[in-house]
């Protein structure tokens, strides 16, 4: 029979140790009270990069072009109403929430969870996967930008005219007069786009090149970390609210600009009782704040431990509230301006029918009092008034000419920035300039929330994989050169509709997922109570009790209500698509193929299966550990006896002890902060029977 060897105590020394680093993964006071932070984890230069970092990453392209047309074509001032309250109720506290767990654990999503409970591992893993779907068309964006600040250096600009068909002896060509100057450059000068998705029409040549242009950047700002993106975080952040300003500015001093703001804020509180509304409004405020992708948790576990992460939950949130206020009031100051140029460019062409008429010497009762032959001295309202005394007299030649049915015609996402914006652009002096800030502007945003994206993955896979870490310059390379290969999806000629389709499905609902099993990990499995706790060691103060209720029932009711919402919307009306019809010069909606509908199944699936995979492995490896325990096990816990806690702020009495349950033996319990200083030695056998204590880290 062969010879045990003799127990090593010193290697139950190691195990100690190994536990405790586990679960202590802040910083704590050392003996001589000063902080000590893993010295190895990279920090923020400053509290002005934190906080330029998560105002870009949270600040996107969606407050420019999204917000707005929510409030556009939901009431309002209302939806504006509507969308502080759910803010105020719902993502302020889900926000604080991943700030506060990211900055006391001090890992990426993936560390974060699993530190709670190793079964919500797969949360993290499933963030990493939306934060890939998102800069994969993310890119796109910024690649579309670049494309058109390069054409902005051209006068006149591409897009203010229609081109002429030489081959038809110089005559305008076809699609651009049946649409307009703006369209027609956007859909077939630089998309090229076909009439359907089901169209590939071969690669987009020049959009490869942007493309790869844009991945080559983000991963030049991305190869040193922090250390690199922060300093870029210094203009991109900052620098789409200087040009907001001066669009502001420019655009106040238009014709139409109080037209437009006051379209903006007239309140329709009808609204509120349209559940669609409250949907819409519950998406954008949870897509405005970032939840869910994991950016916000991998920014905050760079900061100190002791900082005041509740203020910078509201003063982020502040922010992010009042920049999408300065974005639609632009965008309303210029579609104000837009609408009203094409009301009186309506009236002028309906006067000239007018006055073909009148020269034909035709003589009705019904002739305008107002001078026809001067087109600039009616105005709209003159012209209303007659159309609306008239209009069943005139016959279909003439038509009415509504600054409010202009103002009505939505416009969002690319169509704002790419064809409307380009149109009112067109019309300002010197308008190269203008529209070369305007996309300096777009890049910069999208480069901003692209920065965040990118740490949601680099992060949680450097702390989780050590093989990682060490080589995060490949790691970075190699995430860049493979999200290049398949973004060429995009810049397809069809790659306008894949945006679409990715924009629309592959992040909504496995991030709704995300947050519910977020807010179940900390309000339920971890404890509201003990995470309030270890805020306030954070912190050297509680806060209010009032998110103990929150984070419980409110949070995560209104997000399970926000998935069946967004369940049953997609049961029951099939998923559809706007597309570009080139003999017609029009859009038109179609609905997806089954090929393509079979994908978005995919899409959210591959990105929310981490989640219950996770469970499932982890609850497997713990039946195979209970049911197998090793040798080392069983000579670790017989070291383990011979440790006790010299310092401690919780004694057992000599004649007590806590017994270990099977749970603790195979997991330790997780703790976000350690409250005291607590340092192991090894006793003697003597010491040991004298006195016991509880040895539980």
């Amino acid at each position: 029979m062969t010879e045990k060897p003799p127990l090593d105590c010193s290697e139950g020394r190691t195990w100690m140790e190994e536990s405790q680093s586990q679960t202590q993964l802040t910083a704590v006071d050392g003996p001589d009270g000063v902080e000590t932070d893993d010295g190895d984890r990279p920090a923020w230069d400053s509290k002005i990069q934190y906080v330029l970092a998560q105002v870009g990453f949270s600040v996107g392209l969606g407050n420019v072009w999204r917000f707005p047309y929510l409030c556009h074509q939901n009431g309002g001032g209302a939806f504006m109403l509507l969308y502080v309250f759910l803010l105020l109720v719902v993502g302020v506290p889900l926000f604080f929430m991943e700030l506060a767990a990211g900055q006391s654990i001090r890992q990426g999503s993936i560390g974060v969870w699993k530190h709670i409970s190793p079964k919500l591992g797969g949360i993290g893993y499933s963030s990493c996967m939306v934060c890939f779907y998102m800069a994969l068309y993310y890119n796109v964006i910024i690649a579309w930008s670049l494309f058109y600040m390069g054409n902005s250096f051209r006068y006149p600009l591409p897009w203010e005219q229609c081109p002429t068909d030489v081959a038809s002896n110089g005559t305008v060509v076809k699609e651009c007069a049946g649409s307009s100057p703006t369209s027609y450059f956007w859909f077939r000068k630089a998309l090229n786009i076909t009439n359907s998705i089901e169209e590939s029409g071969g690669f987009n040549a020049v959009m490869t090149g942007c493309l790869l242009a844009s991945w080559a950047i983000v991963s030049l700002a991305m190869i040193k970390g922090i250390k690199s993106s922060a300093k870029v975080m210094y203009f991109s952040s900052v620098f789409p609210y200087v040009v907001l300003f001066i669009f502001l500015i420019r655009g106040l001093l238009l014709d139409g600009a109080v037209e437009g703001i006051t379209y903006m804020f007239y309140p329709k509180l009808e609204i509120w009782g349209n559940l669609q509304v409250w949907r819409q409004a519950a998406t954008q405020v949870f897509f405005a704040l970032g939840l869910g992708y994991g950016s916000v948790i991998a920014y905050s576990s760079y900061n100190p431990v002791h900082n005041n992460c509740h203020r910078d939950a509201l003063m982020v949130s502040c922010i992010n509230f009042m920049t999408s206020v300065l974005a639609s009031l632009v965008v309303f100051v210029v579609l104000g301006f837009r609408a009203k140029n094409i009301a009186l460019r309506c009236v002028a062409e309906n006067l000239g029918v007018l006055n073909t008429m009148a020269s034909s010497g035709s003589d009705q009762h019904w002739w305008p009092w107002f001078n026809m032959t001067d087109a600039s001295s009616v105005t709209i309202d003159e012209y209303r008034q007659w159309y609306q005394h008239y209009s069943s007299m005139v016959g279909p030649k003439i038509t009415d000419c509504s600054l409010e049915q202009e103002m009505n015609k939505g416009v969002e996402g690319t169509g704002l920035a790419f064809i409307a914006f380009t149109e009112v652009m067109a019309f300002f002096p010197a308008s190269p300039f203008w529209s070369t800030l305007f996309f300096l502007m777009l890049l910069n945003l999208g480069l901003s929330t692209m920065f965040g994206t990118m740490q949601g993955i680099l992060t949680p896979l450097m702390d989780n994989f050590s093989l990682l870490g060490r080589h995060r310059t490949l790691l970075t390379m190699s995430i860049c050169a493979v999200g290049f290969l398949l973004g060429l999806l995009f810049t397809q000629c069809s790659g306008n509709y894949f945006v679409t389709m990715f924009d629309d499905y592959s992040a909504t609902l496995p991030l709704i997922i995300v947050v519910i099993f977020e807010t179940i990990s900390v309000a339920w499995v971890y404890g509201t109570d003990r995470f309030l706790d270890d805020i306030e060691v954070m912190l050297k103060w509680r806060p209010p009790v009032v998110y103990k209720y929150l984070w419980k029932y409110v949070c995560l009711l209104s997000m399970v209500t926000l998935l069946a919402a967004s369940l049953l919307r997609m049961i029951f009306k099939r998923p559809t698509y706007t597309a570009w019809n080139q003999s017609t010069a029009s859009e038109m909606t179609l609905e997806y193929p089954g090929w393509a509908l079979v994908m978005i199944i995919m899409l959210i699936l591959f990105a929310s299966l981490p989640v219950p995979v996770g469970y499932i492995h982890s609850f497997v490896k713990n039946r195979r550990v209970r049911s197998t325990p090793s040798q080392d096990e069983v000579g670790q816990e017989m070291c383990r006896e011979l440790y006790t806690k010299c310092s401690s702020t919780e004694q057992l009495d000599s004649h007590s002890r806590r017994v270990p349950s099977e749970e603790d033996e195979v997991h330790p319990r997780p703790v976000f902060l350690s409250v005291s200083n607590e340092h192991y030695q090894l006793l003697s056998q003597q010491e040991d029977d004298d006195e016991e204590q509880d040895t539980r880290v």
